[in-house]
């Protein structure tokens, strides 16, 4: 009876573990039969998945039953447990139940213990966390960048990982793909020298493909916080039309703002140190708070949260499938208390 116990916020990692271990275990061919992936937050859903899981696999391969936000750690009534428990033991060693949740399992639930319990006492099962740095944890950023460096064969050194980490913040999903894209480089790099060695990536490198690339989602920002929200949203929707993935944008934009808002903060409370400051707000470069300082003057704290606001909102609408587009207007130009300190 294996099982995958898979939690964490860095839900780019989350993903790629899932997907290998189903790739280990399901025959291709036999996918579509041995393939079931249930949404935890529906109930008649994880009840299937419990009479799913006590069937073997058909053909070649084994069989995955996808649990994902799984109830089994967090919150899980006592029906449910009571259910578990007397499945548990019926899960045939072929058939593999992946249990996927972005919080950390609560050890206090009987359904907690029972399933650690079982992961110890296999060998193929196993419980995994993968989660994301906070804004002001430079190191655990950089480490985050090291790994997936590690994984795509590339290297760069301590000063561009930090240029990195200025560029695009503590987005796995972002890093990940602006650095699979440099893959593409050091490839025909070895390619041309017949080599296979990893490839160290200049700060040059990551100025021009991706630096410049967040250059403009920067300047909206800027238009953003100057309440300039027209030419804002004209550049947004130029952006978009030209390919520019809206999670990739609003995520810019909330680490922008996210910046401003941890500086006033900081500065409001008396920090002056600027190193200090840049540590915890999770600013690579402390020359940036001289930067930040002066495109906040004048902001109150109540402006910068309400832009916060604005963007966190855009962001779940854009995530719960509205038109991206529609999503930044009916946000952004909603009337409201904004970037003006009155």
């Amino acid at each position: 009876m294996p099982i995958h116990l898979i939690w964490g916020d860095d839900y780019e990692a989350a993903n790629r573990e899932m997907e290998e271990i189903i790739q280990t275990v399901i025959d291709p061919v036999w996918k579509s039969f041995n393939h079931s992936q249930i949404d935890g937050n529906d109930p008649k859903q994880v009840i299937r998945a419990l009479e799913e899981v006590q069937s073997a696999p058909l053909g070649g391969g084994g069989r995955i039953v996808l649990v994902r936000q799984s109830p089994f750690c967090n919150g899980c009534s006592i029906e449910l447990a009571n259910k578990l428990e007397k499945v548990i033991v019926l899960i045939p060693d072929n058939t593999h139940l992946i249990l996927n949740n972005s919080n950390k399992p609560d050890k206090r639930l009987k359904t907690t213990k029972l399933i650690q319990k079982a992961i110890q006492s296999n060998s193929l099962s196993k419980e995994k966390s993968f989660i994301l740095p906070m804004p002001w944890d430079i190191n655990g950023q950089r480490s985050l960048v090291k790994n997936i460096l590690h994984r795509l064969n590339l290297t760069m050194n301590q000063k561009t990982i930090d240029l990195t980490i200025e560029s695009i913040g503590n987005d796995s999903s972002l890093i990940n793909t602006e650095l699979q894209k440099l893959t593409l480089l050091a490839e025909a790099i070895n390619k041309k020298h017949n080599t296979n060695e990893p490839q160290e990536i200049s700060e040059e490198i990551v100025k021009k493909l991706i630096q410049n690339h967040s250059t403009n989602a920067l300047e909206i920002a800027n238009f953003l916080l100057k309440e300039d929200k027209i030419i804002a949203l004209n550049k947004i929707q130029s952006l978009l039309k030209n390919g520019e993935p809206a999670l990739r944008l609003i995520s810019t934009l909330t680490g922008q703002a996210r910046g401003w808002l941890w500086v006033h903060l900081l500065d409001s409370q008396g920090h002056k140190d600027v190193k200090e400051i840049a540590k915890l707000a999770g600013i690579a470069n402390p020359k940036r708070i001289f930067v930040i300082r002066k495109q906040i003057q004048g902001k109150s704290l109540e402006a910068l949260l309400e832009l916060m606001k604005k963007l966190l909102k855009i962001e779940a609408s854009i995530k719960s499938g509205t038109n991206p587009i529609n999503s930044f207007k009916d946000n952004l130009l909603t009337e409201s208390k904004f970037l003006t300190d009155n």
